[in-house]
């Protein structure tokens, strides 16, 4: 059966420093109600793994707009003007990684892989500091696995055993960062009795704890 979870449980669980894998895509399958928990519990300097900088107060962008976040790793910042301003005042580091990149280095640690080979970004300023790799006559370049501390998942439909699927869209990002956290938490849109195991898309051993019960208490 699933660790299920509440929310002053999940709270203690968070420290300051931590690296943190953080489903969605422009908010589409982001963990809403985990990312506001995250707010409420005063924790700082994250490192945030996720496709974008969400929007000023949704998304991540929550996590940004109460000067928590150290460092931002993602595709792309340009739906959040928060997230710009703050980077140009030199308030928050922003690291930003192309998406398909940043999947497969997220997608290599969940499978013990220590990185990938890519040509994208070869000869542009995405290759500064990083190793180059020639097979064949072509270059590479090495981009490291990305791996966090916790991955907060949503845009997912959980069972008692703890598996997931998602919904259409909502997929995302969240599978891959379910193979890539030390710890996974889920926040399900709903728990239904038993996945068939042929739309199972995130195994239960993948996941460590389901959210549940009064948000609020």
């Amino acid at each position: 059966m699933a660790n299920f979870i509440k929310a002053e449980k999940f709270k203690s669980i968070l420290r300051d420093g931590m690296s943190i894998h953080v489903g969605g895509f422009l908010t589409n399958g982001s963990p809403e109600l985990l990312i506001d928990l995250v707010v409420e519990s005063g924790v700082k300097d994250l490192t945030i793994i996720c496709n974008d900088g969400g929007y000023e107060g949704n998304g991540v962008g929550k996590m940004v707009d109460s000067n928590q976040v150290k460092k931002l790793i993602a595709s792309h910042i340009g739906t959040n003007p928060n997230v710009g301003k703050l980077m140009n005042e030199n308030k928050l580091e922003v690291e930003l990684v192309p998406q398909g990149t940043l999947v497969e280095r997220i997608r290599a640690y969940g499978a013990g892989l220590g990185g990938i080979l890519t040509p994208t970004g070869v000869n542009t300023i995405v290759a500064e500091g990083k190793k180059v790799i020639e097979i064949k006559d072509k270059e590479y370049l090495l981009e490291e696995a990305l791996g966090a501390d916790i991955a907060l998942i949503g845009g997912a439909i959980a069972d008692n055993f703890g598996n997931l699927k998602y919904i259409q869209t909502m997929r995302n990002f969240n599978p891959m960062m379910a193979t890539a956290a030390k710890i996974v938490v889920v926040e399900p849109i709903k728990i239904i009795e038993e996945i068939d195991p042929e739309n199972v898309v995130t195994p239960h051993p993948f996941v460590d704890y389901i959210l549940v019960g009064d948000y609020d208490e």
